[in-house]
Order: structure tokens, then sequence, then C-alpha cells
């Protein structure tokens, strides 16, 4: 059976617009938090059958045309050697941020398997319970992101230190891109090697860099991730807060480019030139009434005007305060649409 997410993909023709959406298991499903229960977040992320459980719970509740693999970005650099913790109201934080040489020396590359092996075995448990028509999508952080929060060490909003070592050590920057797109090489390999269909490259802090500093720190280790991917599966990238970075974003040639709700979707689309498209719905527009949901994604249908290649999905993630009924009302809604795609 041809899966109607990686038909859009390609850019084939769809009996109706796919779609799934960001973070859709998540903390705003009653269903998440009974398979979480107290386990720590780290423990959760690196346990295959509640993982599983997780993107399959959330598939089944929505109906959407494709499950995206429960994890989260940062555990691959936990066997590089940073210490990792998840704190309450703080959220993801590093111990031993990356901030000098000895730092950036010290980080160590292991395959995949040795790294993570609890990825191979959540992907395969999620396929052992997901219907064959529906997609599973693998994903990772691009090199960039996971950059930042090794060397900010949390979240950050000025990037203070990232920034301040791409002007003052632009060798050193190099060499950590370099080495975290050989990691995210093995990890996504051994997530497409254990079955995923396609695998999404969150970029998620992109948007605080110049387009000078994109070309010049950043593009050359993402587009070598995207090609080491390129012909596997489909790849998607996601940057977010990265309209005024639209032209690098179509040298790095992904398969399908995902925007946040900030990008005018159907002129994005001409700038870009891609075959497939994915978003872009503000998520916060889940939170108010339906009439307005309705509203707002046929604005979004109406951009997209049915041609082939368009994936539905919000411009970011469902936050935890979403009503599930309204995040269910939009999956429907989207679906019974006509289609001329």
């Amino acid at each position: 059976m041809d899966k109607i997410f990686l038909k859009a993909c390609r850019g084939e023709a769809t009996d109706y617009t796919p779609i799934w959406l960001n973070r859709q298991a998540g903390r705003y499903m009653p269903e998440y938090h009974r398979v979480k229960g107290d386990l720590p977040s780290l423990e959760f992320f690196k346990n295959p059958d509640k993982a599983a459980q997780a993107t399959l719970d959330a598939q089944a509740i929505l109906g959407v045309d494709a499950a995206i693999m429960f994890a989260d970005l940062l555990p691959i650099m936990e066997p590089m050697g940073l210490k990792l913790d998840y704190l309450p109201g703080i959220g993801p934080v590093f111990d031993n941020p990356v901030r000098t040489h000895k730092d950036v020396m010290a980080l160590r590359y292991q395959s995949a398997e040795q790294a993570t092996p609890y990825i191979a075995h959540t992907v395969k448990n999620i396929l052992s319970g997901l219907p064959k028509q529906i997609a599973l999508i693998g994903f990772a952080g691009a090199p960039f992101t996971l950059a930042s929060y090794a060397i900010e060490g949390k979240g950050s909003r000025n990037y203070v230190h990232v920034k301040k070592m791409m002007y003052e050590a632009p060798e050193l920057f190099h060499s950590l891109m370099a080495k975290l797109t050989d990691q995210l090489g093995s990890y996504l390999d051994l997530q497409i090697d254990a079955g995923v269909d396609a695998v999404q490259l969150f970029d998620s802090w992109v948007g605080a860099l110049s387009v000078n500093d994109f070309s010049t720190y950043v593009y050359e280790h993402t587009r070598r991730l995207i090609d080491h991917l390129r012909g596997r599966v489909p790849v998607i990238y996601f940057g977010t807060g990265n309209h005024h970075l639209l032209s690098e974003t179509a040298r790095l040639e992904a398969d399908v480019v995902a925007l946040d709700w900030r990008s005018p979707l159907a002129q994005s689309w001409e700038a870009l030139g891609c075959t497939a498209i994915q978003g872009n719905l503000d998520p916060i527009v889940l939170c108010a009434d339906q009439a307005a949901i309705a509203q707002q994604a046929d604005h979004v249908l109406k951009q997209a005007a049915g041609r082939p290649g368009h994936i539905f999905n919000l411009g970011h993630g469902i936050i935890p305060e979403t009503p599930v009924d309204n995040v269910k009302y939009l999956v429907d809604f989207v679906h019974q649409q006509p289609h001329d795609g």
C-alpha cells in the first residue's frame, strides 16, 4: 500500500491533504501522562515500550496520516560526553556545556548502534502496532540547533556563547558542527535501517542567524547531513523563525521543506521551488474555538490551492494547554475538505 504521506513527499497527487502534527504525542494528551507516569523524562525517552506506546496512542487518537517517533532532540549527545538532565520548569540542561577547544576535542563519536540502541527498538515496537497505511517519521535535531544547546547548556534568547564561538573561533565551531553531523548521520541511519519511512530535521534555533552567518557557519554541515541521507527516505527540513533564510534553505535541497507559521505558504513555496511543502498553521489557533480553527485551516489550504505535495501541519509544536478535541477537529476538518491534488 502506497502511504498518502509519502506520495505527498514526492509531490504526487493525493485524494485528500495528508496531515500530521508536530508534538502530536505530548503533554496536552491525558494518555501521554498515563504512559509516562512518574518516569523521569530522560528515562521516558529511552524506554522503547513507553516511547512506542506514546507514539501509537497519538496517531490512533487523532487519526493523522503519519506517526512521528516519540523521542527528544538531545539524548543523542549524552553518549558523546555531555551530562543531560531535564529540570522541572526549566527544561533540558547540560551540566558541562561545550565552550573551549578542550571541550570540543573531548566529544566522542560512537556508532548509533552503540550510543542509542534503544532507538531501533522503539522504531520496531512502533511498526509492530502501526496501521500499514500510516507512515512513520523519524527525526533528529539539525546540527546548528544541537550545537547551540551544547554550547549554551540550555535554552537561550541571545545565543551569546554560540555566536561568541562562531565569531572568535570559527575553526573550533566548525569542528563541533562536524562532530555533531557525523553522530547525526549514524543516528538517522539507525532509524532508517529500523524502518522509518521519512526523517525530519528540526532546526529550532536557526532563526537566530543572519543569512551570512547561516551561509558561513551552518550551511555546509546541514547540507552534508542531508546529502548523506538523500535517496534513502524523504528528508524534511524544519527551521523556525527563518523566513529570511528561505534562499539558503532552498540550497539545502531537502525533499520537503516545513514552514513555521510566520511564513506565507504560497509565496514561500514559490520562492523555494521545492517539490513538497509542509505546514503551517499557527499552533496557538488550536487554543481558539472550532470556528476559528476552521477559518485559519481553510486559509492554509487555500494557499496550497490543492497543489500536489502539500502536507498539512502546524508551524510549530502543540502546546500543553491545547484541548485534545480541537486537535481532533483540525484533523477531521483537513481530511474533509475538497481536494484537487
